[in-house]
């Protein structure tokens, strides 16, 4: 009996590996993707050229992202939301309905004009105050998420971006608030969560990106797959990418997986929550580009290029990096801080640093001047 269970328990674990990978390879799971066989829901239009009446041709298309959100019809998953190129001055956008195990549901920017748009361009989502620009205050994102008493100026009830729950995000530009690509779970943290982000840029204040803070889907693992995530602050809980996790252990499977990413940052390009429990991040074929190298004997202070300052009891973070490229101040956080993170490396994974900083144990130092990495600081059109 005792061989029977460890035998279940290495079965569970294989099956559990080989969805992983298949995850992290891209597995057909949402519209237009080569292989996809699930099921095929409405397609709904975002065009400022049309009525704005029902969505269901380009003609009739919304002039608003967050009113297609809202035209979803159910959550059987599958769905499609296409959008004409242009700017759409929105914040704090939300689904009314989830997708589904085996058919996600695609946001999708038409930049190229191949779904029908008729047009070439860009799919911006200008989350600025219309009236005085760039709006950088707590709860204000381009993804909607929000806890009541925060502050106490924060009197809306508390929601939660668990909504977003396996959706696709494609071909889209966000900025102008304090996240760009952020998802917070909020009063649903500890429950499952799949997020997919395909070629975009998300720029935000705090955050280019993240996710915080689900519990693992060994079968389903939250993506961001060639995008760029840029941040403009160095102060408290910030990074390109920040990631939170809800388990007390780091779990064996990765939260985050990011592929062919470039993470900008003045400080950290990949962060651990401070209110992260333990977290597993999985970065291949990523540049991560932070600005600070700093002179410690004048009273300059980092966080490193992978940082885990801060961080609460519980916080542990593992990252494996897989052909990536690093530049900044050292490649942890300096102190203790950098007790809470394990690490494995594959391929060859090369970094930049401060003179007077150590390499770890596995990374290849990088003496000269990284050019093709500091080019790819510029925003991908």
């Amino acid at each position: 009996m005792e061989i029977c269970k460890k035998n279940g328990r290495m079965i569970l674990v294989l099956v559990s590996f080989f969805f992983w990978v298949q995850s992290s390879l891209g597995s057909p799971s949402y519209p237009f993707s080569d292989e996809y066989k699930g099921r095929k829901g409405s397609t709904i239009y975002v065009s400022k050229l049309g009525n704005n009446s029902d969505g269901t041709t380009w003609k009739n298309g919304y002039h608003t992202i967050q009113a297609a959100l809202l035209a979803t019809p159910d959550n059987g998953g599958g769905h499609t939301i296409i959008i004409r190129p242009d700017t759409y001055v929105e914040v704090n956008l939300y689904p009314i309905h989830k997708g589904a195990k085996g058919s996600y549901n695609l946001l999708i920017g038409d930049v190229d004009g191949k779904l029908g748009s008729g047009s070439k361009g860009r799919i911006i989502i200008d989350a600025s105050d219309p009236d005085k620009g760039f709006k950088s205050f707590d709860w204000w994102s381009t993804i909607r998420a929000t806890t009541q008493g925060w502050r106490q100026e924060f009197k809306d009830e508390t929601f939660s971006s668990i909504c977003w729950d396996r959706w696709v995000l494609r071909n889209l530009y966000t900025s102008g608030s304090d996240a760009g690509f952020f998802w917070d779970l909020t009063n649903k943290s500890g429950e499952g969560f799949t997020i997919i982000v395909e070629d975009c840029v998300g720029i935000g204040r705090a955050f280019g990106g993240g996710v915080c803070y689900p519990t693992v889907r060994p079968d389903e693992p939250s993506i961001f797959r060639r995008s760029y995530f840029l941040a403009l602050d160095w102060v408290g809980d910030t990074a390109a990418v920040l990631v939170g996790g809800s388990e007390e252990v780091v779990p064996e499977f990765p939260h985050l997986i990011l592929e062919d990413c470039i993470l900008v940052h003045p400080d950290n390009a990949l962060a651990m929550s401070y209110a992260s429990n333990a977290v597993n991040v999985r970065a291949v074929r990523c540049k991560m580009i932070v600005l600070n190298f700093t002179q410690p004997e004048m009273g300059g202070k980092s966080t490193g290029i992978i940082c885990t300052q801060g961080h609460g009891p519980k916080g542990k973070l593992h990252i494996d990096l897989e052909d990536c490229a690093l530049a900044g101040y050292s490649v942890f956080t300096p102190g203790k801080d950098s007790d809470a993170v394990t690490y494995k490396i594959k391929g060859n994974v090369k970094v930049y640093v401060q003179f007077s900083q150590s390499v770890p144990d596995g990374f290849e130092r990088t003496n000269l001047w990284p050019v093709e990495l500091f080019d790819a600081m510029a925003i991908p059109k």
